[in-house]
């Protein structure tokens, strides 16, 4: 320590050689987020987990807010978390096994869940694009907001296909689930939709990841059933959007 210094400033001076010293590490991005997500979580479970303190928002506003503050480069943070973006893989796979618990019940409802899943998806799609036209959007606009009730990795594909922005899909995907998340269970009261597994299926097709974790939250029967809408609505995406979404933006 410079023994010219004040000791608030020196120690100041210490803390910001740390700082630093720990960005340099991939490690300080994955701790980062596991700590900040941390919190977020404390703060949901406090409000009573209610929809609107959604602890992915926190997180990133958290996150955004730290790496504001600290001048941290996006990718330099993201060379650590994106352990946590690999996990998302098994993660999803995982989804399987609770609703192998519910098998006798899917093969009941296999059909108007198919028929629910192609409407949703392409409601979700044809919306997007012609609020975004109605609002003066420009073509490349309309192409990232296309996707947004996809899975974000799907949906950065299927935008790049189609002249969107992958970058805006991304930022407007988790948007999507985050405002799912925080305003389905108002959607479903009001709608009076009781069913667990109604309200997870649509809520899996409308807010993929974000609205799955919430629909978790619930209960297992209800998340279930969104892990098989947020898949399957992935499947369908893929095939069918780029041809929906490529016909409309040439019309419009």
């Amino acid at each position: 320590m410079n023994p010219g210094l004040p000791l608030p400033e020196a120690a100041t001076g210490r803390l910001a050689d740390v700082w630093v010293y720990l960005s340099a590490t991939p490690l300080l991005g994955l701790t980062i987020t596991l700590l900040v997500y941390q919190g977020a979580f404390v703060l949901y479970r406090r409000s009573g987990f209610h929809p609107l303190a959604n602890p992915v928002a926190s997180a990133v506003l958290g996150l955004g807010l730290l790496l504001w503050a600290t001048g941290t480069p996006y990718a330099t943070y993201f060379e650590g978390a994106q352990f946590v973006h690999f996990l998302l893989g098994p993660a999803t796979v995982a989804l399987a096994v609770p609703l192998l618990e519910q098998l006798p019940r899917l093969k009941r409802l296999w059909l108007p869940l198919l028929g629910a899943l192609v409407a949703g998806t392409l409601a979700a799609t044809v919306s997007a694009i012609g609020i975004g036209w109605l609002l003066g959007a420009s073509k490349a606009t309309l192409a990232s907001l296309a996707p947004k009730s996809v899975t974000t990795p799907v949906a950065m594909g299927i935008a790049e296909q189609i002249g969107g922005l992958p970058s805006l899909t991304a930022v407007l995907v988790v948007s999507t689930g985050i405002l799912g998340a925080a305003t389905a269970r108002y959607l479903f009261d009001a709608l009076r939709i009781t069913d667990p597994a109604v309200r997870g299926f649509a809520l899996g097709t409308a807010a993929h990841g974000i609205g799955t974790a919430r629909a978790f939250q619930v209960s297992e029967e209800m998340g279930a059933f969104a892990g098989l809408a947020m898949g399957l609505s992935a499947l369908f995406s893929a095939v069918a959007l780029p041809a929906v979404a490529g016909a409309l933006l040439r019309w419009l």
